[in-house]
């Protein structure tokens, strides 16, 4: 009973640990699915990540961007730096300034006729002209002290007062402005200032409103004085010849005195009164109008220009009153040494004002061999001064005078303006190969190349003969002939 017990509670013991065991098996077969089915995830995760990584790589190779798609289209960067070979004129050209000046440039420094003590009270009482205005000969300037100054026209300047009996050639350009403006001078001969001159400047005083001075300073006591010494000479030579009737008809009164022959006395009287007639001749020749010369200035042709006025009504004159101006205008230019040599006669030249956008053409009439210097002042003289004006010592201009003369009649705007000119010094006078002045070298054997890039790169030097240069270019024309052509491209410098 014992064995089966012991076998029974064997065999149920076997069975409890048998159930014991399968129990336990199918619990850690449940856990293990569960791990097992989790790594499967994260392994299908990472392998989805992994493709889709794969899936953006290979889009990114098949979608560009515009940017990207045009910088891997363009050609690879060179080494090299290079231009084209050009077929054109080519210009060199002088840029400077230049001043628009007329032909003729006076100062008006007027002056009371008198000496210095009557110009240290001059002062400008009227004023008939402003800048800018058109000048014609006979027009008054301005009114110093009450006495006119007019402008008339003659290429000689004044230095001297003209009065009648006066005679040279500044007097036969008074006569000439005289008959020009109406005022006939005849019967006087040109250069001798006569009755028929007094009359025509007298004429011309009053068209302009003014009484001429006269000659003599003495209010015409001395025409007075010759004309009463002449009545008394023929007065005395009738009282002779009375006598000398009474004479001969034998009614002659008996006096104590000796005899006096009354031919003799008729002799004596009619020379007496040709030498009155004379000296009346005399005076009166040296009396009537004159012409002062701080009243006049002479310009060489008109219309003339009023460049400046400098002094207002009230003021004393001192120095430069007014500056005129007549006769063609031009364009005068300084330019340095080095650019001098540049230039000469003949030379285009391109005018042109910023002030008012006016341009015109012009050509080098004269460049200086010498050099300017600095001018000193000399303002000053007898009613007017020729030149530009004065300035301090040693102002003004330097360098060598390049004269321009316009290819016609330039606008009146511009006179006195400063203006741009560009002057052509060198062309190639039609079209030529040009290339940058960087495409062109020289080697130690004194050989002018320039390297031509051709295809795939390839460089090869090309030997040419440098000509006019400008605007950074230089016309060349090759040794050999066709070895260059517009459309070739030249090496101008490295890339770094």
């Amino acid at each position: 009973m014992s064995s089966e017990h012991d076998g029974s509670g064997g065999a149920g013991a076997s069975e409890r640990d048998g159930d014991g065991g399968a129990g336990a098996s199918e619990h850690d077969g449940e856990r293990d699915g569960g791990l097992g089915r989790r790594r499967r995830w994260v392994a299908a995760v990472a392998v989805a990540a992994v493709l889709l990584a794969a899936a953006g790589v290979g889009a990114s190779m098949v979608i560009k961007s515009p940017a990207q798609a045009a910088a891997e289209a363009a050609a690879p960067e060179r080494d090299v730096l290079t231009a084209a070979v050009e077929h054109r004129v080519l210009v060199s050209s002088v840029i400077t300034r230049g001043q628009v000046r007329a032909g003729q440039t006076v100062n008006v420094s007027p002056q009371l006729s008198g000496g210095d003590e009557s110009a240290t009270g001059a002062v400008i009482t009227k004023l008939a002209v402003r800048a800018q205005d058109v000048l014609r000969s006979g027009r008054l300037l301005m009114e110093v002290s009450g006495r006119p100054v007019f402008v008339l026209r003659g290429k000689l300047p004044v230095y001297r007062d003209l009065r009648p009996g006066s005679t040279g050639d500044d007097v036969g350009q008074l006569q000439k402005a005289l008959r020009d403006l109406g005022h006939p001078t005849a019967p006087d001969a040109s250069g001798t200032f006569g009755a028929g001159t007094r009359t025509a400047l007298g004429s011309f005083y009053a068209s302009i409103g003014y009484d001429p001075l006269p000659a003599q300073d003495d209010d015409g006591e001395g025409l007075r004085s010759a004309a009463a010494a002449v009545r008394s000479a023929e007065r005395a030579l009738e009282d002779a010849r009375d006598a000398e009737g009474a004479a001969d008809s034998g009614s002659a009164a008996k006096s104590g005195d000796a005899p006096v022959d009354p031919h003799r006395a008729v002799e004596r009287a009619a020379q007496d009164l040709d030498d009155a007639r004379a000296a009346y001749a005399g005076v009166r020749a040296k009396s009537g109008p004159m012409l002062p010369a701080g009243e006049a200035v002479f310009l060489e042709s008109f219309p003339a220009r009023v460049n400046a006025v400098q002094g207002s009504v009230g003021d004393k004159v001192s120095g430069t009153a007014m500056t005129l101006s007549s006769g063609r205008l031009v364009v005068q230019a300084y330019v340095p040494e080095y650019q001098k040599g540049l230039l000469r006669a003949g030379q285009h030249v391109e005018i042109y004002s910023e002030v008012s956008g006016v341009s015109a053409g012009a050509e080098v009439s004269r460049v200086a061999d010498t050099q300017t210097v600095p001018a000193q002042d000399t303002t000053g003289g007898s009613g007017q001064e020729g030149g530009s004006g004065g300035g301090a010592p040693g102002s003004g201009p330097t360098g060598y005078l390049v004269q321009i003369t316009p290819d016609k009649a330039l606008d009146d705007r511009l006179g006195g303006q400063d203006v741009r000119l560009t002057i052509e010094a060198a062309s190639t006078g039609g079209k030529a190969l040009v290339v940058p002045v960087t495409a062109i070298t020289a080697g130690a054997d004194g050989r002018t190349v320039v390297t031509v890039v051709a295809g795939q790169g390839r460089q090869q030097r090309v030997e040419v003969r440098p000509g006019t240069s400008g605007d950074g270019y230089v016309a060349v024309v090759p040794v050999a002939k066709g070895a260059l052509a517009a459309g070739d491209r030249v090496v101008t410098g490295v890339r770094k």
